[in-house]
């Protein structure tokens, strides 16, 4: 019994330690698997079989002439032991008696930048390494400005290999001056330095004989007595809900893990963006109810009233909450290999939240070496930017310095899921909350009724000289003989005027589509049957069109035609010269034309005359 006893006692002292998160993080080769894996060796932390294994895998794929290569047991991936670089974010584990730790080891290659974003998302403490052979780097910089970006303002610089330059006081002292320029400029508040090698274990866990001009911490003590305090537990009460939990008719509870503050029952609360005003029945967690919840903890709220409360809502402190907007200025590190373009629709999730976002504005992108802020009308892979953003609808939130849980988000593509951006919201855009949608008496039924018509759009695409304008014109002539009321939207037309500040590079296209949608959607309000001619290439800009649209509304015609023949009717020659490199940016040559997927209507041009083709169309339009 005393056994068991001493066993439960030592396993809620392990669980009661304070968690430590933190990243290792800096250029390519400066030692950053080896300082974690040498970290945990030289704890006594390994297995005999994972000791073993290192040993063996050395042998195989180490690079220090037969000698451990303490690297590899970070290192997993095939790829990373055959060049010998961190590629993915490799998380490991350890426990000391004063504290539990979680690292991440950050790749340091320039193009693997997203990965470490993805690392530091988390964490609390940066453990930034610098090659005392080589000091600060490019990639030193970018981290340290990400490191920044991402709310960590706690660093620890590690000045590595050491043995390298004789231990010269000298060396790390002028990187420890030109580190401290660099980090009063991001604003990282606190940087604590330590001269280091991670081969040998020279002030990894004690002091090093080896540098006895040095006094200060060894890097396992600084990381025990580093002070991350947070304001999770003094700011007002945040609860991102999760899942609405209905397990029977007499049960209805709001699960979540609570961010920020404490909550009791008792405690009014509003629901955001709603407004809704309630009180805190009950705080339900598997091991029964709780009189108190703090920051951290999983907990299910029930309330005193029947409030619509929805995933991705915010309960909050009635007394103190957070902001609601859907216009922001905010900072964004582009992740995609397809460069970020203004007006394109994204999906922005925010906590469990998810809803329709455009990059409207690209205030200035910034050189993460010099923080110099560079004019830019996109963002390319692994580019920050400062941009101003408009969602589909409101959102609560509070700034990232405030919330990283409120104020942290990812954009996702809406063709292919995929992650493409990371962003901290910074603040709301005035405007956002000074506008509101007006209501109108006279509205698009009514519009519609007087006309005896269905409002429409009839979006024609294709490539240039598939025959788009031709068909459409046609159509419009058969529909006005009938006494419909319509009107066309021709892509040279409009270039003429509303577009005509637009040129044919991406960002010109994607914004030149978004102005026709706009338009096209107001006159539909009208009560408009409308004809829209343009080529339209990409898919992302075609479905943010039809987004705007009542289901039925929006008919996408694909004018089908093959490059060949497009160029064979060609008779102002524009293939011809954009062959030849006198037009940049033209669709089929030099710019792609992603064809739609799933069309109402495909007019096949090859092997139909236009009169039959506006025939295919006219009988689509009069049997809805």
């Amino acid at each position: 019994m005393a056994a068991a006893s001493d066993i439960r006692e030592y396993l809620q002292q392990h669980e009661d330690k304070p968690l430590l998160r933190f990243i290792t993080c800096g250029s390519v080769d400066d030692g950053k698997s080896t300082l974690i894996g040498r970290l945990l060796h030289d704890t006594q932390l390994l297995l005999d079989d994972q000791l073993a294994a290192l040993e063996k895998d050395s042998l195989r794929h180490g690079t220090q002439n037969g000698e451990i290569d303490f690297a590899l047991l970070v290192d997993g991936l095939a790829a990373e032991r055959e060049q010998g670089i961190t590629i993915d974010v490799a998380y490991r584990f350890f426990s000391t008696e004063k504290r539990k730790f979680i690292v991440a080891d950050c790749p340091g290659h320039e193009q693997y930048t997203r990965n470490m974003a993805t690392g530091a998302s988390t964490a609390d403490l940066a453990v930034v390494l610098v090659d005392a052979r080589r000091g600060l780097l490019t990639q030193t910089r970018r981290h340290s400005y990400i490191v920044s970006l991402l709310g960590i303002r706690h660093v620890v610089l590690a000045v590595n290999k050491m043995d390298l330059v004789g231990y010269d006081p000298a060396v790390f002292e002028a990187i420890v001056g030109g580190y401290a320029e660099l980090a009063k400029a991001l604003g990282i508040a606190t940087v604590q330095s330590i001269p280091l090698s991670a081969l040998k274990g020279e002030n990894l866990l004690a002091p090093s004989a080896a540098m006895p001009w040095y006094t200060g911490p060894s890097l396992l003590q600084a990381l025990e007595s580093a002070d991350i305090a947070t304001l999770d537990t003094v700011s007002p009460m945040r609860l991102p809900v999760q899942w609405v939990n209905r397990p029977n008719q007499d049960f209805r509870g709001f699960a979540g893990t609570l961010a920020t503050g404490t909550v009791a029952p008792g405690d009014d609360v509003v629901v955001l963006p709603s407004g809704r005003r309630t009180q805190v029945m009950r705080i339900v967690t598997a091991d029964g109810d709780l009189p108190r919840a703090v920051a951290g903890q999983a907990i299910t709220l029930t309330l005193a009233d029947e409030v619509d409360v929805s995933r991705g809502d915010v309960i909050a402190a009635a007394g103190d909450p957070p902001q609601v907007a859907d216009q922001f200025a905010a900072h964004l590190l582009w992740m995609d290999a397809q460069a970020l373009l203004p007006g394109r629709p994204y999906w922005l999730k925010i906590g469990a939240r998810t809803v329709t976002a455009q990059i409207t504005d690209i205030k200035h992108k910034v050189d993460v070496n010099t923080q110099a802020e560079l004019a830019a009308r996109h963002l390319d892979l692994n580019e920050v930017g400062y941009c101003n953003l408009s969602l589909d609808q409101a959102i609560a939130f509070e700034p990232y310095t405030n919330s990283r849980t409120l104020g942290g988000f990812i954009l996702i593509d809406r063709q292919t899921n995929a992650t493409v951006a990371a962003g901290t919201l910074d603040f709301a855009l005035r405007r956002a909350a000074n506008i509101h949608w007006q209501h109108l008496d006279v509205d698009k039924v009514a519009r519609a009724r007087i006309k005896g018509q269905r409002p429409r759009v009839l979006w024609f695409t294709g490539l240039s000289g598939a025959g788009k304008s031709t068909i459409a014109n046609l159509v419009d002539k058969r529909l006005h003989a009938q006494g419909f009321h319509t009107f066309i939207l021709d892509g040279d037309n409009v270039r003429h005027g509303l577009n005509r500040d637009l040129g044919f590079t991406d960002e010109d296209r994607v914004e030149n589509i978004r102005r026709v949608a706009e338009v096209a959607k107001l006159m539909s309000d009208a009560g408009l049957i409308v004809l829209v001619s343009f080529i339209s290439p990409f898919r992302a800009e075609r479905r943010m069109a039809r987004d705007l649209f009542a289901p039925g509304e929006f008919l996408e015609v694909y004018v089908d035609t093959s490059l060949e023949e497009a160029e064979r009717r060609d008779l102002k020659g524009l293939y011809a010269k954009a062959r030849a490199g006198q037009i940049r940016n033209f669709t089929g040559i030099d710019s792609p034309y992603e064809p739609p997927e799933h069309a109402e209507l495909v007019l096949d041009t090859l092997h139909e005359t236009p009169e039959a083709l506006a025939g295919l169309v006219m009988a689509r339009v009069l049997a809805d």
